[in-house]
């Protein structure tokens, strides 16, 4: 008997069955710019210049780290794909681009179609969020490469913005206010010292409570899924003048803040502003973590920051609550060399 692709490990009909299962999902994203269907060699997405006077094209790609690991030893895959939208949108809307398509990668040890078409419904989900339509992706099927069971998960999105309003930092001044906007949890980062504290050192096991006196499992507090910030710096960016907006991801506060800073010009946070989510708490206590790791490692449960001038400060506020954000005043851009200093109330 000869060999086939499925005695390879690579099955062609678990694929065709995992796209029929997920064209409905995928359909509920479609924009009136979007062409055809799924299932063609490349996404069609009719864009219309018109609406721009010089439109400048932002594209981001990203992934969901090892968060993936969390969600494949829980067996629960239907968020982690809002986690993958939230980690690309909300990179371009930092450059004042409204996010207008997105694309999907999943690698898979085997192709189990329930499993991809959980994967697709938290990228839909994620998309119908943020405003954007995922017109395509990828399925791929690497045995001997991944075990089955495991996977990965990729995405990349394209947005416009106008040319005289791109966000490029360079209007931040010392004494802009700096507005944070909460994160109820470690979004997609963090996650592989978050494992290793909880799973490793703590052993902890993912149906137990998240914290004591939790009333969710620490499965729940993992995977919960990150917080889309974009739909609201872009009705922030309509109405108040904005200098700068901060997402808040990979290197923290301090290392993604100063990525938007001048030269000569640095910031102080007041981490008295805001309160902590507790998994923060629980991670620092549970690994002996110190007050910089922490800072340069998690969110501490601000996922984004705008940067305004201080008489467009409590617009920006109003506008981020009317938009569904407890957004609060944390700090200001100083003068400085590109230090960003953390603080607690008057320090």
């Amino acid at each position: 008997m000869g060999e086939t692709y499925a005695g390879a490990g690579v099955d062609i009909d678990a694929g065709e069955a995992a796209v029929e299962r997920i064209r409905e999902k995928v359909r509920s994203t479609f924009r009136p710019e979007v062409v055809g269907d799924i299932g063609g060699f490349g996404g069609l997405f009719a864009f219309d210049p018109s609406r721009y006077r010089q439109p400048v094209l932002v594209s981001a790609t990203d992934g969901v780290g090892t968060k993936a690991l969390v969600a494949q030893a829980a067996d629960r895959f239907t968020t982690i794909g809002v986690d993958l939208v939230a980690m690309c949108v909300d990179d371009i809307v930092c450059q004042g681009a409204e996010p207008l398509f997105f694309l999907d990668y999943i690698a898979v040890g085997r192709l189990d179609p329930a499993h991809i078409e959980q994967l697709v419904e938290g990228v839909a989900a994620g998309c119908r969020q943020a405003g954007c339509a995922l017109i395509g992706g990828e399925m791929a099927e690497h045995p001997g490469a991944m075990e089955p069971g495991e996977f990965d998960l990729v995405g990349f999105v394209v947005g416009v913005a106008e040319r005289d309003q791109l966000l490029t930092g360079s209007q931040v001044t010392p004494g802009d206010v700096l507005i944070g906007l909460p994160s109820p949890n470690l979004r997609s980062n963090g996650y592989s010292l978050a494992r290793r504290i909880f799973f490793e050192r703590a052993g902890r096991a993912l149906d137990a409570p998240a914290y004591a006196g939790a009333d969710h499992s620490l499965a729940d507090e993992l995977l919960s899924p990150s917080v889309i910030y974009a739909p609201a710096a872009l009705e922030l960016q309509r109405n108040v003048e904005v200098h700068a907006l901060v997402h808040v991801t990979g290197g923290g506060i301090p290392g993604n803040l100063v990525r938007v800073l001048p030269a000569k010009a640095g910031a102080v946070v007041d981490r008295s502003t805001w309160e902590p989510p507790r998994v923060f708490g629980e991670l620092q206590r549970l690994g002996e973590v110190s007050d910089d790791e922490m800072a340069r490692v998690f969110n501490l449960g601000i996922g984004m920051i705008a940067v305004v001038p201080p008489d467009a400060a409590y617009k920006a506020i109003d506008v981020l609550r009317s938009a569904g954000h407890r957004a609060v005043e944390i700090g200001r851009v100083t003068e400085g060399a590109g230090d960003v200093r953390l603080t607690e109330g008057d320090e």
